[in-house]
């Protein structure tokens, strides 16, 4: 017969293999869908604290139809007159190189708008959307309790499952356009990466050259949008050691697990 030692050894090791198999727990998914009190009509099958900036990302995805619909959640630093904006970044892991959605409010009287920016260098936004990598529909953005959800569906590419994203907030749209972020940590460790339809978040990933923003501050441009990414392409350094991520309390119970198997 086991040993009472053997059984708790067994039970631990059952624990740590589902907490393996499932990532998302381990990543704060699922914490923040009763919070965020999303309308009756926004559903989705995942849901993640993001950590930096107080933000949420709630998120379906079609691998078949490589559809993405998705909602993101944040508190503007100066109530919801100012910002929000959530990017996919297909060719690196900051800012340059993202295609963001951006809510803010304008016109008279102020409504909310999402327009699209393709970042490519360190240029102030404009108050029109500059064409992005993947067809945006659906955009729409509305408040509650201090915060803007920004809600978007993004036409991905076949194979695009793992994908780096920034996020971020800001205080200020001035003449129609949004004013660049803060540049406290926050701001700038607010990237990541998603695999989505396991629904896990990753990272976050440093930002080629150790540091560099992660989303418009001040920096944007028109102009075309930038050559459809490689399909599938998975990144390289800091970016790729994120796909090995492994929580730490993941890490302890296997730790807990082995003490016991040779107590």
């Amino acid at each position: 017969m086991a040993s009472a030692t053997q059984h708790r050894v067994t039970l631990l090791l059952s624990a740590a293999v589902l907490l393996l198999a499932s990532p998302t727990a381990a990543a704060g998914a699922g914490s923040c869908g009763a919070a965020d009190k999303l309308p009756a009509n926004r559903s989705y099958a995942h849901c993640a604290a993001l950590g930096p900036l107080g933000a949420t990302l709630h998120w379906t995805y079609d691998a078949k139809a490589a559809l993405l619909s998705l909602a993101f959640v944040a508190a503007p630093p100066n109530g919801t007159n100012g910002w929000v904006a959530w990017a996919l970044n297909p060719t690196g892991a900051g800012m340059k190189g993202a295609q963001a959605l951006v809510a803010f409010k304008r016109g008279n009287p102020p409504a909310f708008v999402v327009n699209t920016y393709n970042l490519t260098g360190h240029r102030a936004l404009g108050g029109d959307s500059t064409p992005i990598a993947f067809a945006a529909t659906d955009l729409a953005a509305d408040e509650s309790g201090g915060e803007v959800r920004l809600y978007g569906k993004l036409q991905l590419r076949p194979g695009m499952d793992a994908v780096n994203h920034i996020w971020n907030v800001g205080s200020t749209v001035a003449d129609g356009a949004p004013v660049k972020h803060a540049l406290a940590q926050e701001n700038l460790d607010a990237r990541g990466r998603l695999v989505l339809s396991a629904g896990t978040v990753l990272g976050p990933a440093p930002a080629p050259g150790g540091g560099g923003s992660s989303a418009p501050k001040n920096s944007s441009s028109g102009g075309a949008a930038p050559a459809p990414p490689s399909v599938g392409a998975e990144p390289t350094g800091a970016a790729a050691a994120t796909s090995s991520y492994v929580s730490a309390p993941v890490l302890m119970l296997l730790a807990f697990a082995s003490f016991l198997a040779v107590a």
